[in-house]
């Protein structure tokens, strides 16, 4: 990755970009359910104030990507809310965000990440497998309607 690119946590400042961001890899890939819209237009309530995170991408001061970890319970969070604008995707830049995530998560002594996807999206489901991610039955009451996969990373040793 160049130097002109770095990895900062939320500030409401960037609210707009997370809400756009989303919105516009969701209506590309798929549709807006009622849960993203209501989760992307209060970030604060959703994911910060229940004690997540979310972080951004920028190349110089423009956000070029973000992502979340979404508490789920204790030491389990869920990675969720990533997204590249267009004409940064391709550049392992998704990557590279999940990989912070991955060692962010680490470093904070999470036991586990998930996520949740959709097979048509080959190549993410190819790189979450590549992260270590192992595919687990998606429960019935799922939060995502497009969904039909979870995954999870395990991120402690059962030594």
């Amino acid at each position: 990755m160049t130097s002109s690119l770095k990895i900062i946590s939320f500030e409401e400042i960037y609210s707009k970009a997370f809400y756009q961001l989303n919105i516009e890899w969701l209506e590309t890939f798929f549709y807006v359910e009622n849960f993203d819209r209501e989760v992307l237009s209060n970030p604060n309530k959703y994911i910060i104030e229940k004690g997540g995170y979310i972080f951004f991408l920028l190349e110089n001061t423009k956000v070029i990507g973000t992502v979340a970890l979404m508490k789920k319970k204790e030491k389990v969070y869920e990675l969720t809310k990533m997204a590249i604008i267009p004409e940064k995707r391709g550049n392992k830049m998704g990557q590279y965000l999940m990989e912070y995530c991955i060692d962010f998560a680490k470093n904070k002594k999470l036991n586990k990440l998930i996520l949740y996807s959709n097979t048509l999206l080959k190549n993410a489901i190819h790189i979450y497998i590549k992260k270590g991610f192992k595919e687990i039955p998606v429960e019935k009451n799922c939060p995502y309607k497009r969904s039909n996969i979870k995954m999870e990373l395990l991120l402690i040793d059962k030594n």
